[in-house]
């Protein structure tokens, strides 16, 4: 394409930016380049080519791009927005906020900045900062469901139910088939006879692809289990997850794999690593569903630890040093380079990034179930951290993986689309953490049983704290009165607690969860009744 002479170079980026909404990206492209062979400070070229790496799933580029889109017009909001939305993408989150900062400063006054800007913010936990840019962006836009749906999971995560309940009922007035603001809202308050979607729930399911089945199964799901119906609840489950599962096409091989090459990181009693540069790190690891979240918080409830939330910061920063290509979950390529790395300098640049988080030097949680995969790592990068293994009833762990909704774009959790996969993946877990629990030092990890937590609270919390090198102090008991933000990584879950009805859930479920039994025998789980 001819270079644009500079009076049109204008009207090449509007039209570039028309192509990209349309999805002609290539011809979008051409026009960009165009424009940057004449004036290779063209910000607006340098941004629309930010907003092509980013729709191609390339933070990184995208980051680049935005990067100097953002230095070459320090007036325009968008760039620094988008920015900052990548580098949170790539666990950068001290930069994500300072760029994030700088757009706010401009004043954006577009919906679509602030909503990224509110994600941004959501995303670092600072959710009262992210309610009030989305509902600006609400103000701005109110025919964009989208951003009222927004609004309504950030004031769920302060515990707002009801405005999170009046925005999600706007977003639904808006766009009725916006299936993600279904699932969220049902989650919301208990359903009862009078008191329910029923009718709206069912009539939409049989119309919809596979991603708005998934969630609209949830909500019936939901709303079977609060009405005393766990069978017909488990059904909708199998139904809603069925066409997701065909179309990720789930590979139990794949995770096979994943857990080989873990073990091969750490693969017998090695000689224990010199003194780590730090001792406040614990690492939570478990299946989701196991109590993760319950034991953060009692942790979290002692004076002396904070809780960094769950996130990949780890196995992210290990990708990173050994250049690979994926930016999210765990990958084999990883595991496999990783022992030539410089574990050490991984250990210093994860410590430093949670420097912003937990600042001063009390103990800090980090609960992430994919750390699992790192644990070996994370003792020879970080020898004096300790690592908790959170253990559940294999039924009732696998099912707890299979009722929850995990965020879009989690493909790590694609096993829990099928209770057969489900159990195939509890049992690779079950022998990982029985390989950790052979080769690392007893003092470094440690189990921790769900239903022994349950039954004897106090005990099990002072064997934590002891193994943690913390005194006991009986405000970690009164972890229910912890009034920090609890977001968890899946839509759905209630109240924090201690609970006994929670123990021995499976046997609610009938002969529904006979393929998962099934699975777990068959791969040397016994399964006591």
């Amino acid at each position: 394409m001819p270079a644009p002479p500079p009076k049109a170079q204008t009207e090449h980026l509007a039209k570039a930016e028309r192509l990209m909404a349309e999805g002609a990206y290539e011809p979008a492209h051409a026009l960009c380049m165009a424009v940057l062979s004449v004036t290779p400070e063209a910000a607006g070229a340098w941004f629309l080519l930010g907003v092509l790496a980013a729709d191609h799933d390339n933070p990184g580029k995208a980051a680049e791009l935005f990067g100097r889109a953002a230095a070459l017009d320090l007036t325009d909001a968008r760039a620094p927005a988008h920015l900052a939305r990548c580098l949170m993408t790539l666990n950068r989150r001290d930069e994500a906020l300072a760029h994030a900062q700088a757009a706010e400063a401009r004043r954006p006054a577009d919906a679509d900045t602030l909503g990224i800007l509110g994600g941004v913010f959501r995303r670092a936990g600072l959710q009262d900062r992210a309610i009030r840019l989305f509902e600006a962006a609400v103000a701005l836009a109110p025919e964009q469901a989208s951003y009222a749906c927004h609004l309504a999971a950030a004031r769920q995560v302060t515990g707002d139910l009801a405005g999170a309940e009046a925005a999600y009922a706007r977003a639904l007035d808006l766009d009725g088939t916006l299936y993600q603001a279904w699932s969220a809202r049902v989650q919301l308050r208990l359903q009862t006879s009078e008191a329910n979607f029923l009718a709206e729930l069912e009539a939409q399911f049989a119309d919809a692809g596979a991603d708005g089945r998934l969630h609209l199964g949830h909500a019936l799901a939901k709303t079977h289990e609060d009405l005393g119906n766990p069978a017909t609840a488990l059904d909708w489950l199998i139904k809603a997850k069925a066409a997701k599962g065909r179309q990720v096409g789930y590979d139990p091989r794949a995770d096979a794999d994943l857990f080989a090459a873990a073990q091969a990181t750490y693969p017998d009693r090695l000689v224990r690593p010199g003194k780590g540069p730090s001792d406040r790190p614990i690492f939570l690891v478990g299946l989701p569903g196991t109590g993760t979240s319950l034991v953060t918080r009692i942790l979290s409830s002692h004076p002396e630890v904070s809780s960094v939330g769950e996130h990949a910061g780890f196995g992210q920063i290990l990708q990173r040093m050994a250049g690979s290509p994926v930016a999210f979950g765990v990958d084999e390529a990883t595991l496999e380079a990783a022992s030539q790395l410089d574990l050490g300098k991984a250990g210093t640049i994860y410590l430093r990034s949670q420097a912003a988080m937990v600042p001063g030097q009390g103990v800090f949680v980090d609960r992430g179930p994919l750390n699992v995969f790192y644990a070996g790592l994370i003792h020879r990068a970080l020898p004096n951290a300790r690592i908790i293994g959170l253990r559940r009833h294999p039924m009732d762990a696998c099912l707890a993986s299979f009722r929850r909704l995990f965020a879009a774009g989690t493909s790590e959790y694609d096993f829990a689309y099928d209770l057969a996969h489900t159990g195939v993946y509890y049992a690779g877990f079950d022998r990982l953490i029985a390989h950790w629990r052979t080769v690392l030092p007893a003092d470094r990890f440690t189990e921790l049983a769900y239903e022994d937590l349950v039954s004897d609270p106090v005990g099990q919390t002072r064997r934590m704290l002891d193994f943690c090198g913390l005194d006991f102090d009986p405000r970690a008991l009164a972890f229910h009165e912890n009034t920090a933000p609890a977001a968890k990584s899946s839509s759905g879950q209630g109240p924090i607690a201690i609970s006994a009805s929670s123990i021995g859930r499976w046997r609610r479920y009938g002969p529904g969860l006979a393929p998962l039994r099934a699975a777990l025998e068959a791969n040397g789980i016994a399964i006591s009744d």
